[in-house]
């Protein structure tokens, strides 16, 4: 197994190498999002969503889903159309802050 990683490796074009990057740099983006919730909830004593949690949703999201594309892999595409939300989430963030009626 070890041989199959190591010539799957060597095969990859610097493209390929890059475009894996992003990928686990948006999947990277996409897991930490619980982590953060998670302390965020913690310090708080309470369930609560922080802003960043939708940041690294959006851009993890969108990460992925251009990794998908250029592997031209429809199951990771279609399972990028959270991003859609996420960016609304977003949206009534950023209108909250603008508002001034967002709690810390």
């Amino acid at each position: 197994m070890f041989a199959k990683i190591v010539a799957w490796w060597g095969g990859l074009s610097a493209a390929d190498l890059t475009w894996l990057c992003i990928g686990l740099a948006g999947q990277a983006m996409f897991s930490a999002r619980w982590i953060v919730q998670w302390l965020a909830s913690e310090r708080r004593g309470r369930s609560t969503v922080p802003q960043l949690f939708w940041y690294l949703s959006f851009f993890g999201g969108l990460f992925v889903f251009c990794y998908g594309v250029y592997r031209m892999d429809p199951v990771i595409v279609l399972g990028q159309f959270g991003g859609l939300i996420y960016a609304r989430n977003l949206f009534f963030v950023r209108r909250e802050l603008r508002e001034g009626v967002m709690s810390a």
